[in-house]
């Protein structure tokens, strides 16, 4: 019998406790197949557990519940589509197409993926006034924090401008966060009811303009 998907109740705290599941509606495809030899049900299950303890508690510090989003059940679904995945409401979504095409480890690639679209569940978002270059940003920060930044990222200094997202935002926020520690938690807590280039002023002291030529400056200002 092929065991299509788990659901796991894992307590984050004393009194909250979140629900896991995993999903392989592709089974039929060789990318449904090859996630479910390569990577597995059970394997993605406990990395969406750790990936929201790693962005809890590590990076975004949040340690009281009224801190957080109330989410109850993140759910993952491998899916016969194009793309690498996305993340709708508290619903994860990886490509069995990309899975099964991607050359190299894949398995520690589609880690780094679902750390990636984890943070998407947790992180605010300033009520969706933030550039989305930076909400992608802080989830690729957690990636890269995490030790699961690919090879074929951006080396830091490298980018154009400071919320063009991905890759290069990680590395950019990487840079404000060794000004000052737990600088990204503390701007993910700003973000919950807004957004405003000012929190960067408020954290930091210094225009987010100002910062991105400081970072680029101690790169070489490499494009």
């Amino acid at each position: 019998m092929i065991l299509h998907g788990l659901c796991f109740l894992v307590f984050l705290s004393a009194t909250h406790a979140v629900k896991f599941s995993v999903t392989n509606n592709a089974l039929t495809t060789p990318g449904g197949a090859a996630f479910r030899d390569k990577i597995g049900a059970a394997y993605a299950q406990r990395t969406l557990i750790a990936a929201t303890r790693v962005t809890l508690k590590d990076i975004f510090q949040q340690n009281n519940l009224a801190d957080r989003k109330n989410v109850q059940k993140i759910s993952l679904f491998v899916d016969d589509m194009d793309g690498v995945a996305y993340t709708s409401n508290d619903e994860i979504h990886v490509s069995a197409k990309y899975v099964g095409k991607y050359k190299g480890d894949v398995k520690t690639e589609i880690t780094g993926v679902l750390y990636h679209e984890v943070v998407h569940v947790w992180q605010w978002n300033g009520n969706g006034g933030a550039p989305g270059g930076l909400i992608e940003g802080i989830a690729d920060y957690v990636r890269l924090k995490a030790n699961y930044a690919p090879s074929h990222w951006v080396k830091p200094g490298q980018g154009q401008k400071w919320d063009q997202g991905y890759d290069v935002t990680a590395h950019f926020l990487d840079y404000c966060d060794s000004l000052k520690s737990g600088f990204v938690a503390q701007l993910n807590k700003l973000m919950r009811s807004g957004y405003s280039d000012q929190f960067f002023v408020q954290l930091l002291g210094k225009p987010v303009d100002q910062l991105w030529r400081d970072y680029k400056a101690k790169y070489g200002n490499i494009a």
